[in-house]
């Protein structure tokens, strides 16, 4: 499968001027690719101001992700902020060229900047099948919560963070990202932003992709970057025969 990354800075709550800049990105991508991961929240940046943000499901920035699949041939993901009803949801949206679509809400959202007084956690898991892969797309926070993201029955091969994720922080990002990969025995891709947020919170990137045994494959700290790579299911699947650590893993039930 033919992988992008797309780690860049992003304008603060400018929907419009953030898909611009996207879309130029797209389009400009220098190999054809299966699957395109952009930030959370990218069309907005990290954000409590859903009232004023928000978009309804099937508007502007939805319809920019079914043209930018069909267009490029590839899917398109990333979060953004949705409104239902009185709810609002940081909604990863999964799209497909041919404009079947599915979603992931945000499970762990982020008190300590009050993510949880603004938005509505989902309650279930993502896993999609494309191009011979199974794929699971989390958000962020929820990559500090190896429960959710635990690969029972090897039910998914790439694990995808699309995140806002503060430099301060980055040593957690580094060693969770590997730490998922090898526990999980899959590939790991994570997407964070660079640049400075409105609220002054600085952003280091370090946008990365892991191998099932915890080897980083790729990792760019600091600066705008577009990652393509092709992943070998062969490869996982032989790693996974030669070392299957999953058959002894601890049984358990999520619940709540």
């Amino acid at each position: 499968m033919r992988l992008t990354l797309l780690q860049t800075e992003l304008y603060w709550e400018n929907p419009t001027a953030n898909r611009a800049m996207l879309e130029e990105k797209i389009f400009a991508l220098p190999e054809p690719t299966d699957l395109i991961v952009l930030p959370e929240m990218f069309t907005t940046g990290f954000t409590m101001n859903a009232r004023s943000l928000a978009e309804p499901m099937n508007l502007t920035t939805f319809r920019w992700l079914r043209q930018m699949a069909a267009q490029t041939g590839a899917v398109v993901t990333g979060s953004y902020i949705v409104q239902e009803n009185s709810q609002f949801y940081n909604r990863l949206i999964w799209m497909q060229p041919d404009g079947m679509f599915d979603v992931y809400d945000k499970r762990h959202l982020f008190r300590m900047a009050g993510e949880e007084l603004t938005y509505t956690g989902g309650s279930k898991r993502l896993i999609k099948s494309w191009k011979g892969w199974n794929i699971c797309p989390l958000i962020c926070y929820d990559l500090r919560f190896p429960v959710w993201s635990r690969n029972v029955g090897l039910e998914y091969d790439l694990l995808l963070y699309v995140a806002n994720w503060p430099a301060p922080r980055s040593l957690a990002w580094n060693a969770l990202l590997q730490a998922r990969a090898i526990e999980n025995l899959s590939y790991v891709a994570g997407v964070n932003r660079v640049g400075v947020d409105g609220n002054g919170h600085p952003y280091a990137g370090d946008s990365s992709l892991i191998d099932p045994k915890g080897e980083v494959l790729f990792r760019q700290s600091q600066t705008e970057t577009v990652y393509q790579t092709t992943l070998s299911l062969d490869e996982l699947r032989t790693y996974r025969e030669r070392f299957p650590a999953n058959r002894d893993a601890d049984e358990f039930q999520l619940i709540g």
